[in-house]
């Protein structure tokens, strides 16, 4: 396996900027995760390091090897595609070993990788079928067999489970992720399912508009967001903002809006002495907003009134879509909470787990 570097990397179409001096590392054996909205550049740095497409400039290298001029069946690479790309008049065993016969390994070799192979993925059965007889899942699952059986340095996945349906792409991100642990395995993959980033990635690389907005660990990330757009990006449902100003009473720091008034915690005090008086983006995840009689730290500074404009149970949670004056936002609440739309809830927020951002610059103050 490899690292893989990625310096200064720029990609025009014409007018259009696709990424814009992205400078990324991925470690040996990592399974790191591009993720970000249609549009953001995530699939054409893929392509762009699996040879697929040529930079404006910048560099790549998979290992210690700058690979810019390498074609593509020589950068040592296998990538998985969104729509498997099997050859439709071929079996399970053909597709998977067209790739090795390409580069002229023995009948016996193979036959030993194929084999090996179709065990690890738990489709020896399926060997002597053709594509169309296949269910998508055991598509996919031959055409992640396909790159294992190259035994390469690099594993390049391009929205694999995009065509799945919702249950099977549950099952089938548990099954890569075992399968990067089996192999040890340099990893690097593409979605816009921030669900799959989190729950695969050992590292996310978070891009909107051809530039990296922020990386890390998936969990750091998500806790501490450098900016707006991360903070909205990552999490399900997105956080809610709120335009609000920030005050100053008797030493404590407040957020205020129409019929809001919570006091931000001392702890965060430091970073916020040049923005009193100003306009602030006050962020909030739905599941920090709790129903006051279920949450154990309520004081009248973190709890407010809001009307229920739309109740979505789910059995072990409930959504509730509430409006505060002008401002309208969900929580992620304890199913105990019994209510009706167009009942009034008092409401108690975490606010040690909130966030401010300039409204400027959209970055994280707190």
């Amino acid at each position: 396996m490899a690292n893989v570097i990625i310096k200064n990397l720029t990609k025009r179409f014409n007018e259009f900027t696709a990424v814009d001096d992205l400078n990324i590392e991925i470690k040996d054996k990592e399974f790191a995760v591009l993720v970000g909205p249609s549009g953001c550049g995530k699939t054409t740095t893929l392509r762009i390091i699996a040879g697929l497409e040529e930079a404006s400039s910048g560099q790549i290298f998979i290992g210690d090897k700058l690979v810019n001029n390498v074609q593509p069946k020589d950068r040592d690479i296998a990538m998985v595609f969104q729509n498997y790309a099997l050859y439709p008049h071929m079996d399970v065993y053909n597709n998977m070993a067209v790739g090795l016969r390409l580069r002229n390994f023995s009948k016996k070799e193979i036959d030993q990788r194929v084999r090996e192979t179709a065990a690890i993925l738990g489709i020896e059965s399926l060997l002597k079928r053709k594509p169309r007889e296949l269910s998508g899942g055991q598509r996919q699952r031959v055409a992640v067999g396909r790159a294992i059986v190259k035994k390469p340095k690099v594993f390049l996945f391009d929205e694999p489970l995009s065509n799945l349906d919702a249950k099977l792409r549950v099952t089938m991100r548990t099954e890569i992720s075992k399968l990067h642990r089996r192999l040890e395995a340099t990893i690097i993959y593409v979605t816009h399912d921030q669900v799959e980033a989190m729950t695969m990635a050992n590292r996310i690389f978070i891009m909107d508009g051809g530039r990296l907005q922020q990386s890390g660990p998936p969990l750091q990330v998500y806790k501490k967001p450098t900016n707006k757009f991360v903070a909205g990006f990552i999490g399900s449902p997105a956080a809610n903002f709120i335009d609000s100003v920030l005050t100053k009473e008797n030493g404590s720091y407040y957020v205020n809006a129409e019929r809001i008034k919570l006091k931000v915690p001392d702890i965060f005090a430091s970073q916020l002495t040049d923005y009193v008086g100003k306009e602030v983006v006050f962020g909030v995840r739905p599941e920090d907003i709790h129903d006051k009689r279920f949450f154990f730290d309520t004081a009248p500074s973190n709890t407010i009134k809001a009307k229920i404009d739309v109740i979505e149970p789910l059995g072990s949670e409930i959504f509730i879509y509430l409006t505060c004056g002008k401002n309208s936002f969900v929580g992620r609440m304890d199913s105990r909470t019994q209510t009706e739309v167009e009942q009034n809830i008092e409401i108690a927020i975490d606010m040690e787990k909130t966030h401010i951002f300039d409204p400027k610059t959209s970055l994280a103050i707190v």
